[in-house]
Parts: structure tokens; sequence; C-alpha cells
């Protein structure tokens, strides 16, 4: 084998000095993960390894780390050049160094193996290559497809599905792109660098949005989004985006044509009284009423908000960025890194970028589950905390429309996290491509949410829920 082709392990590399561990996070290098077991490989950049864990190379016998010879090449230049006086990343400053040693040449893993296989697809490998600017041109071409397509009347529901799947992606990919690097810069900085993506994505988040309002997805369309999308994570958070915003418009709609409300109120009683009041128990019986569960009565999202929602309902998994083998690795379920992702994602989108905080909120809320111990966020962290300093504080809604009660603990949730609550769990239990089980049919997914998620236990909304399966009855 020709030894300039050959890959160098990465333990060899950064035990040279903290010269080397710096230089692949400012070179960008990509790591060559290889399980030894699995005989399988993926790409992954070194920033987003190290953030998940500044020792990974030594932690994991699973799996061996290598650099390419000519990323070798840009490390050792660049290690270099940089001042002897180096100033360690974030959790290494205790980290020993051993003494510099000889790079050896070392086997190259197999060929016959998947290098993007890294949850994200080849999408994601080709998208990490392009320049900020590219990446922009990219977002503009899909605005300008999307508003073409607004205009166009009739229009083929395929090429609409085809667009809105192909925005959606590339704009996760440039969210991704983008806020991961910039978790590597102080607060302002961060901002400014993101603000490019976030001014896209909005622009993306109206478009798309409004030729949904218009074109709410039908059940063939939304089959096709799984063969359209590229990668595990990138599908379900596709498929997520989509499915929330025609959930989000069905509901717009039903709330501002119809005597829906009212027919709530008259049922509320006789159907949903009793899990309210096991979710409220320090409630008046008589006073516990549909405006006592939704903060401020059930209403139409204004168009401002929708937005911002929308937005949320896009990002809401870009914590997962981080996480190198989630729910779809072949590696068995970790609770803890995937409860890490909605606060990754949360302080992302609250620190790093000039988001809503509407995003934010839902980034860090969306697997609350009415505060059930199966469920994970930075709601109940906040909430514990607070907790410590006035331990009789209890909260008087279930619902929130609103940012400010949530920040106030006056409800127990917040309604855009609580509707994708139940798009995200139907979209795990139907997606064909998760590798842990059998996909189940959008029937036996809606069925077992009604037993295991409402009568069992209380973590989705049951008035939500039943909007859910009728807007899934509807398509």
């Amino acid at each position: 084998m020709d030894t300039k082709e050959t890959p160098v392990l990465l333990r060899e590399i950064v035990r040279k000095s903290k010269n080397h561990v710096d230089a692949c996070i400012k070179e960008d290098i990509g790591v060559i993960c290889f399980n030894r077991k699995l005989q399988k490989k993926k790409a992954m950049p070194f920033r987003i390894l190290y953030e998940n864990n500044n020792q990974f190379w030594l932690q994991n016998e699973a799996w061996e780390y290598y650099v390419a010879r000519d990323e070798f090449a840009k490390i050792e230049e660049r290690a270099a050049q940089l001042n002897s006086q180096w100033t360690a990343p974030v959790g290494m400053e205790n980290t020993v160094i051993e003494m510099p040693v000889t790079v050896k040449p070392v086997p190259a893993p197999a060929n016959n193996v998947n290098m993007s296989d890294n949850g994200f697809g080849e999408g994601f490998v080709a998208f990490s290559g392009l320049s900020e600017l590219e990446r922009l041109k990219r977002m503009q071409d899909c605005k300008k497809r999307l508003e073409a397509l607004i205009v166009q009347k009739p229009r083929q529901e395929d090429v609409v599905t085809k667009v809105l799947v192909e925005a959606t992606e590339d704009t996760i990919l440039n969210n991704y792109t983008s806020i991961i690097s910039a978790m590597n810069f102080a607060e302002g900085d961060a901002k400014q660098q993101t603000q490019n993506i976030v001014n896209s994505t909005h622009d993306i988040v109206v478009a798309s949005s409004q030729l949904i309002a218009e074109n709410i997805l039908n059940d063939e369309l939304m089959n096709t989004l799984v063969s359209k999308s590229n990668g595990t994570i990138i599908q379900h958070m596709t498929r997520t985006y989509l499915k929330g915003l025609s959930f989000l418009s069905f509901y717009n709609k039903l709330v501002s044509g119809s005597s829906l409300i009212q027919k709530l109120r008259i049922s509320f009683i006789r159907k949903y009284h009793a899990y309210y009041r096991s979710l409220l128990p320090h409630i008046d019986p008589e006073s516990l009423t549909l405006e006592r569960v939704f903060l401020g009565g059930m209403r139409a999202i204004p168009e401002n908000v929708f937005y911002n929602w929308a937005v949320g309902f896009l990002v809401h998994d870009v914590g997962k960025a981080s996480t190198v083998e989630y729910h779809e690795g072949e590696g068995a379920y970790n609770r803890d890194i995937v409860m890490e992702h909605v606060k990754v994602g949360y302080n992302a989108i609250m620190n790093k970028t000039n988001y809503p905080q509407d995003a934010g909120l839902i980034a860090g809320y969306h697997h609350e589950y009415y505060g059930d111990p199966s469920g994970y966020g930075y709601y109940r962290i906040g909430l514990e905390q607070l907790k410590k300093t006035n331990p009789a504080i209890k909260q008087d809604y279930c619902v929130s429309y609103e940012v400010k009660p949530m920040l106030q603990y006056q409800a127990l949730a917040f309604f855009p996290a609580k509707l994708l609550e139940i798009v995200d769990v139907f979209d795990s239990l139907t997606d064909p491509n998760r590798k842990y089980r059998k996909a189940l049919t959008p029937e036996e997914a809606l069925d077992l949410i009604e037993e295991e998620f409402i009568n069992k236990s209380r973590k989705v909304d049951p008035i939500l829920f039943d909007l859910f399966t009728r807007y899934i009855s509807e398509l």
C-alpha cells in the first residue's frame, strides 16, 4: 500500500502536543471513524466529535479514529505555526498530553463501507465542503423555487413535495453546519456569524409555510418524504418539520373556520376533565375549564407567531449534531446521549443565534411529556432549580401559547412543543428507516400513542392528540 495514501491514527497525532489538538479544530479536520467489530466506517468533523467528548479517541474501544494523510499534513503545518503559548480548549485544561511520538502508517479501514454514515446522509458530506457564500446561494435558490410554486396555479403535487423536501434539507444542513461552528465562538460573535443563516431560514420558513397552508400535504405526499430525503436524521427532521407545519395549518383552519372550540367546551367534562385534573390537582375541579387548561383559551395562531414556531419545528433537533450515535446508530440506546440533544439544541439556539425564543423553547421542551419520568428537557431542569428557592411554586395552567408564562413557570407546557411532541412520536413510530424496530402503520401508531401516552401515562395532550387524529384521517 502506498504510504502517501495510508491514513494516520488520530490518537498518535493528538499525543504529539496540544497544538495538534488545536490544529484539528482550526483546520476543521475530518475524521475517519472505524468500527472494528462491525467493519463499518463513517466520516465526522473532529470539532463535532470533540464537542461531544474531548477525549473521544481514548474512550470507546469499539472505535478507531484516523486522519487522511493530506489532512495530517495540514495539522502538522498549522501546529508548527501556532504560538507556543497555547490556550487549552474548554474542558481540556487538565488533560495530560504525552510526549511526542513517531507517527507510523496504519492499515486503512475496509473500502466497502459507507464513509457518510453519520446519520445526516451523503448530503452532509457534500454540504459541509461548501463555503458560506455557496451555502447561502443554495438557500436563495430554494427560496426562489418555493416562491415560484406559490404563484403557480395549478401545481403538480410531486413537484411541490420535491421542492419542499429539498429546501428543507438544505436549510437543516445549513443550520447544522453554521450553528455547530458557532458553538466555538463567544455569544456576540456567534450571533453575528449565524445572522445570515437566521435570515435565510426565516425566508425559507415563510415561503414553505405559505405553500403548505394552501396545499396541506396528503397521505400520499407524506409517504414520499421518506424516499425523497437522505440520511435517517435528515429524513426525520424533514418529515417532522413539514408534518408539523401541515398540522399547525390544519389546526388554524379548524379553530378559525368551525365551531371546534364550542364543541370542546361541551365535551370537556365528559372526555378530558379527569386527565387534566391529574395534571392540576391543586385547582378546584369546578374551575378546571378549557380556558384553565389552555392559558387564555384555545385560539388561532397569528402569522408572525406561526413563522416563529415553524423555525422551531425546523431546527428542533439541531442538537443531534453533537450526538454521534443517536437512536438511529448501531449502538445501544443511550438515554444520556438522547437527553443531551435537547440541551445542546436549546443552548445553541438561545445563546448562539438570534432566532426567536419560541424556537429555543421548542428545541428544549419537545420531549417534556407533561413531567412524566420518561420525558426530559430544559423546562424541568429550570423548574427543579426554581423549587430549591421556591418549593411551593405550582403551575396553574397546562398549556401556554406564549413564551413569557413558560419562562415564569406558570404553565406546564408550551403549545407548539406539545403539538410537535405528537408529530415527533408519530413519525418515530411510523418511520420505516429506523433500525431498532419495525415501523407501525399510521393506525397502529395512533392506537399506541393513545394507549401508552394518554391512557397509561400522562405524556401527550389529549385534545391536541384528538385533533391530530382528525388531521391524519383527513389527509
